[in-house]
């Protein structure tokens, strides 16, 4: 029997996984910014592209515009936002933004580095360690990131056709989620999926039965693991295509998550 955390919002789930299959959900993260570089936790503080992570986008952009997509919907936060539009510049799509698909809320650890998160928050951040159930600085759960990023992701797929592709631009942190909770896993396995790289992407394929990983951490150039997400790749050992998060991830040379999604 699926645990409760992994049941939450499965109603919406449930209405769509069987209605149209042999259409792709691609999950895009966003381009490296400065406090990736940093090492800074980001959650939800509105931190822009740097000019590696806009060099990243247009990149990535060229290869996912061969997918021929039929809608991009991204984050609103403005890294996914700029990400998104240079799929956009290529294909003619609007894009439309979605708070839902938000990065995790990380309440007082967003802004920091993994080494003040762990001299400020001692506890919280062992505790965190070992459990995935722990609010980072007073925020969300992992649980109540999917609840809100797989309705959001499931609201832009009603539009596409049976065989249409959707693009996702989000966070390492709540794309590892969703893509958790679409596959059916149990939220104690989600950091088995190992986090994704900035400006690298997953690929899910519908079938009859639901939603199938078809890639995982795909990229044009492989890229360290940098990011609120990097621990996830840390802890996962997940061997992936391409690390994508650009340079400076705390994935690259610290095992802590503390460097913004």
């Amino acid at each position: 029997m699926a645990p409760d955390s992994a049941v939450a919002g499965r109603s919406a789930f449930d209405r769509h996984a069987y209605h149209a299959p042999g259409r792709r959900v691609v999950v895009w993260r966003h381009g490296q910014t400065e406090w990736n570089v940093e090492g800074r936790f980001q959650g939800q503080t509105d931190v822009p592209l740097d000019a590696v992570g806009r060099d990243q986008a247009r990149r990535a952009a060229r290869l996912l515009a061969a997918l021929r997509p039929h809608a991009i919907v991204a984050s609103d936060l403005s890294r996914a936002a700029e990400t998104a539009r240079e799929l956009s510049a290529l294909t003619g799509l609007g894009v439309a933004l979605d708070a839902g698909l938000r990065e995790t809320f990380a309440g007082t650890w967003q802004g920091l580095t993994d080494n003040e998160i762990r001299e400020k928050f001692p506890e919280q951040f062992a505790a965190w360690k070992r459990d995935h159930s722990v609010r980072r600085g007073g925020g969300e759960l992992e649980t109540e990131v999917a609840d809100r990023v797989v309705p959001a992701i499931l609201r832009a797929l009603d539009g596409v056709p049976a065989g249409g592709t959707l693009v996702v631009v989000s966070h390492g942190g709540s794309s590892r989620v969703a893509i958790g909770r679409l596959l059916g896993l149990p939220a104690e396995h989600w950091s088995s999926l190992g986090g994704l790289s900035n400006c690298c992407w997953s690929v899910l394929g519908e079938a009859t039965r639901g939603w199938r990983l078809l890639e995982h951490n795909a990229g044009s150039l492989p890229e360290p693991v940098i990011g609120d997400d990097a621990e996830a790749e840390a802890e996962g050992e997940v061997e992936t295509e391409g690390e994508g998060e650009g340079e400076g991830d705390s994935e690259a040379g610290s095992e802590t998550a503390a460097a913004a999604a």
